[in-house]
């Protein structure tokens, strides 16, 4: 029988503070297979943690860390994905002096598995995203820029499929639309393919033909906006097969996953954890071999 999933416990936890307010996950025997998601999305070049000083960021973020949570979890769970939905370049001097090496080398040491890419990625134009790949250790997973004509072409992934335990977890990725964010000579001749298109084929080929027991979009659409313009509340609802969605570009922070029917009437799972890597978004899987689909989603600020 095909597995089926159930999401016991749904953390957006801080990157940056101690961890004696985590409580220790329990699941029933029946369940008998574990995933971890974590993730990240919009931490715009963020290496050190806020000042003590700093508003309602005070003494939050933060690499260092952000990895301590992460080796944490691993040590709990090994069956861990560590994701991001991109903006990784601008906003600190470190992009600007360094222009996006520190910030995938220091991904690459956290192990991050895959990201995809942002608007702001292209802040030093499509070169300088180009020029940065070598020092990152993990995939860029995009399904929706076609970068055939430019320097980007083979250096990212259409969909990675992980294997965590003998599941299969399959990932793609989506990108907002460039025209309008960034200027036509960053991103050359890279074409915006329509995301809602995009995802119906790549969530026919990950859960149908390539039977993913879990489906996840890294998305960088934004959360939703007062428009018809596409946003990851929209593609839920317009597209099947998708079971989380993990978003960044509205720096949205959510307490927990917002749950969105399908159009086949399915839920789906729509996940941002704000910016600057103040959080760490984290959701818990727990398999078994019946159709038994239950859940249950809360947050906790680590602190």
């Amino acid at each position: 029988m095909k597995r089926r999933y159930f999401l016991l416990r749904t953390a957006a936890a801080s990157a940056f503070v101690g961890l004696g307010g985590i409580s220790s996950l329990s699941f029933k025997p029946e369940y008998r297979k574990h995933l971890t998601i974590l993730h990240t999305n919009d931490v715009h070049s963020h290496i050190e943690p806020f000042g003590p000083n700093d508003g309602r960021n005070a003494n939050l973020g933060g690499v260092a860390r952000r990895a301590t949570l992460i080796e944490k979890i691993r040590r709990d769970n090994p069956n861990t994905l560590l994701l991001d939905a991109g903006d990784i370049f601008q906003g600190t001097p470190y992009f600007n002096f360094y222009g996006g090496e520190l910030e995938f080398k220091l991904m690459s040491k956290l192990k991050y598995d895959a990201a995809t890419i942002g608007n702001h990625d292209f802040d030093n134009g499509i070169d300088g995203l180009y020029a940065q790949l070598p020092h990152a250790d993990f995939d860029f997973i995009c399904s929706n820029y076609d970068f055939s004509n430019t320097i980007m072409n083979g250096k990212t992934k259409d969909y990675r499929i992980f294997m965590k335990d003998g599941l299969k977890i399959g990932v793609f990725g989506l990108g907002v639309e460039l025209k309008g964010l960034v200027t036509d000579k960053h991103y050359k001749e890279t074409k915006y393919l329509n995301p809602v298109e995009i995802a119906t084929d790549m969530t026919n080929l990950l859960k149908n033909e390539q039977n993913c027991d879990l489906v996840i979009c890294l998305s960088h659409l934004g959360y939703k906006y007062d428009s018809d313009k596409i946003s990851d509340l929209k593609l839920a609802e317009a597209t099947e097969n998708i079971d989380l969605i993990i978003g960044g570009h509205t720096h949205t922070f959510l307490e927990e996953p917002t749950t969105v029917k399908n159009k086949s009437g399915k839920n789906v799972l729509v996940n941002q954890v704000g910016c600057y890597g103040v959080y760490l978004g984290r959701i818990d899987f727990y398999f078994d071999d019946s159709s038994n689909v239950k859940s249950e989603g809360n947050s906790l600020a680590i602190r």
